[in-house]
């Protein structure tokens, strides 16, 4: 849990979990890509806060955990690194990166350009079938709001969006869409845990995308996702107002200056 220390206003995260503990439950499937499934984890993992900024991701502990070897461990890292969402230091370790606010503000402008192009063509293209499967993940994201399943209600609200682009016929876009939005997700996962939410808004707001989009009404869907969602300017407002994100954000990039520091001076 996030909590507010007495001599701080930045949000803090509690001590981490041990990686050993946050993968006794993966089992990797033979059929599929080591690479692919051990880095599908560790970004899940890392998007979610439950590996957090700063923290050491241990190729060692990563492998024996996962009961694979090490070549797939390292290729996923450096995929990761690629991303920008873990950093390898020599001589010291890999260490998930401090929220961006760059990546964030690139991941909102991106998302704002893509989704809307998405429920546009998924209007025109919604039939009896899709509205069915669109009006099911809104019935079971009512229900996990009811039942305060925040984690599952995020998962839901992934699903529906997915299934924009799915109705819309470009479901590779989607795809595309992820990659951009790992720091969006972690300050939207940071928000959850410490209880910023807006679930019943965020429910009214998907009922009134699906009901355009069951209609064909292009125009009311692409309003109403820009409601939803917000344009850049807004996100950017909205961010640049909470001063405890920021401070968390800012007090994230200390601390990896820090790590780095001192792990040059191990190394040296």
């Amino acid at each position: 849990m996030i909590r507010k220390d007495s001599n701080n206003a930045a949000l803090m995260l509690d001590s981490p979990l041990e990686l050993i503990e946050l993968l006794s439950d993966v089992r990797l499937d033979s059929e599929e890509s080591l690479v692919a499934q051990i880095e599908r984890v560790l970004l899940d993992l890392i998007v979610s806060l439950k590996l957090q900024p700063g923290q050491l991701v241990s190729e060692k502990e990563v492998a024996e955990s996962l009961s694979a070897s090490k070549t797939p461990v390292r290729e996923a890292l450096i995929r990761l690194a690629n991303s920008g969402l873990v950093e390898i230091v020599p001589k010291s370790g890999t260490y998930v990166t401090p929220i961006s606010i760059n990546a964030y503000i690139e991941g909102c402008f991106t998302r704002v350009q893509l989704e809307t192009g998405a429920v546009r063509r998924a209007a025109v293209r919604c039939n009896s079938n899709t509205e069915e499967k669109l009006k099911s993940i809104i019935q079971q994201q009512s229900a996990a709001l009811d039942a305060e399943h925040y984690e599952q209600f995020f998962a839901l609200d992934q699903a529906l969006h997915r299934a924009f682009f799915e109705t819309a016929g470009i479901a590779g876009v989607w795809q595309t869409l992820l990659r951009t939005q790992s720091d969006v997700n972690r300050l939207r996962h940071l928000k959850r845990i410490n209880k910023i939410r807006r679930g019943s808004i965020v429910l009214q707001q998907h009922i009134e995308i699906v009901d355009a989009l069951c209609i064909g009404d292009a125009d009311e869907a692409e309003q109403s996702l820009i409601n939803h969602i917000g344009s850049l300017e807004t996100e950017i407002e909205q961010l640049m107002s909470n001063p405890d994100l920021l401070a968390f954000i800012e007090q994230q990039h200390d601390n990896a200056y820090f790590r780095k520091r001192s792990a040059r001076r191990i190394s040296h």
